[in-house]
């Protein structure tokens, strides 16, 4: 298995709360992808909204120097993007890297209109498809000619290759019926938000099963948050002090704009707790150790390992005896909480380093020393 931690401009105690958050600024990047790189995750998710927050591309770009060995997961909204533009994106970045640049594919989550981009929920992932269809194309070397219902492009072709081949791998996000479809024909790796291992085996055996019909294999990711602390009682009330600290009003807020978006992830999450605060935390713990509490808190993935050092890697091993290879993580606030893990819970993992091989180190560019040039004849016959 892999550790991924996860990068986004909003951090604190709790960042959902304005007293609790913490200025994020590009100082503060660049001290936690160097945290990331040096406790041995193999990388981070950098994520985004379609309009809001930090540039994935430009972010990690800054952050090469930073963070010479960890790879770099970004979140694209293939929405906002024509698939040239991101060949151009991926490959340039690709390059810089040393090819370790991934891609995650989002196509549900967010609000759109912001960006001028008013498709519906199925309409987004069919734009999708075609998308990928013609980006794999121009990655894989061809020159594409493709006409669709939503895109057409004439000679798409890619002059700049990325390093990775045929290029970097996609991760994907989207768990409703036309996403899986979308995932199963292109997707390097299936992304899913935190739900209890029973839920999670059936939802891997559902996208086997998918691929293999495009003759494709994939594997599996999951996104999980955590309330990690030295005992499993000190972390219960960790999650306890979180519940009662956070306001009705934040509370509902955050469930009115859950309830506004058209993502199926977020339908799954919100049944978990069900919109209302209890008066005892571990009334949400839907699965042992795992709390769903955090998904009245925030928005987005809302499932949380809680606990000790013991019980955190016992559930991390149980997703993985069910086929999930990479863990996307995340404590708050993110810089504290990634070095406690690295210290607490990654002894206990047995962690795969493959990711590590085949990695290539931009070699520093030098000048050719200028060619010795025989004198002008007319400056030799003026010397003469």
């Amino acid at each position: 298995m892999e550790i991924l931690w996860y990068v986004v401009n909003r951090d604190g105690r709790n960042p959902w709360d304005p007293t609790w958050a913490r200025p994020v600024d590009q100082h503060y990047l660049q001290a936690l992808a160097s945290t990331i790189d040096s406790r041995g995750y193999s990388g981070a998710l950098f994520a985004t909204q379609p309009t809001a927050g930090l540039d994935p591309f430009v972010a990690v770009a800054s952050l090469l120097h930073f963070a010479p060995r960890m790879r770099f997961l970004l979140a694209v909204h293939p929405s906002v993007y024509a698939p040239t533009q991101l060949v151009k994106l991926a490959t340039t970045l690709d390059q810089a890297s040393g090819g370790r640049l991934l891609l995650n594919i989002v196509n549900g989550h967010g609000s759109f209109a912001a960006a001028g981009v008013h498709l519906n929920h199925d309409e987004r992932y069919a734009r999708c498809d075609e998308f990928l269809t013609i980006y794999r194309g121009i990655m894989a070397g061809e020159t594409v000619d493709f006409e669709g219902r939503f895109l057409t492009v004439k000679g798409a072709k890619a002059e700049f290759p990325a390093l990775q081949r045929p290029y970097p791998p996609l991760w994907f996000g989207g768990i409703s019926e036309v996403a899986r479809e979308v995932a199963a024909k292109h997707i390097d790796k299936f992304l899913t938000w935190g739900e209890p291992p029973p839920e999670t085996a059936e939802v891997i055996a559902d996208m086997r099963r998918r691929a293999a019909k495009y003759g494709r294999k994939i594997t599996f990711g999951i996104r999980l948050n955590l309330i990690l602390r030295d005992t499993d009682e000190e972390a219960w009330d960790e999650a306890q002090t979180m519940l009662d600290r956070t306001s009705d009003a934040t509370i509902a807020e955050t469930q009115r704009k859950g309830a506004a978006q058209d993502a199926v992830s977020q339908v799954r999450q919100s049944a978990f707790h069900g919109g209302e605060r209890p008066k005892h935390a571990r009334d949400l713990e839907v699965y042992p150790n795992l709390w769903s509490g955090l998904g009245l808190l925030r928005n987005g993935p809302g499932i949380a390992l809680v606990g000790g050092p013991e019980s955190i890697a016992a559930r991390i091993r149980e997703y993985k005896s069910i086929g999930v290879d990479a863990f996307i993580l995340s404590g708050n606030p993110f810089l504290e909480e990634a070095h406690r893990f690295a210290d607490q819970v990654m002894p206990l993992l047995q962690l795969d380093a493959s990711w590590k091989q085949g990695r290539q180190d931009p070699q520093p560019f030098t000048f050719p020393k200028a060619p010795k040039l025989d004198p002008h004849p007319n400056a030799l016959a003026a010397a003469g």
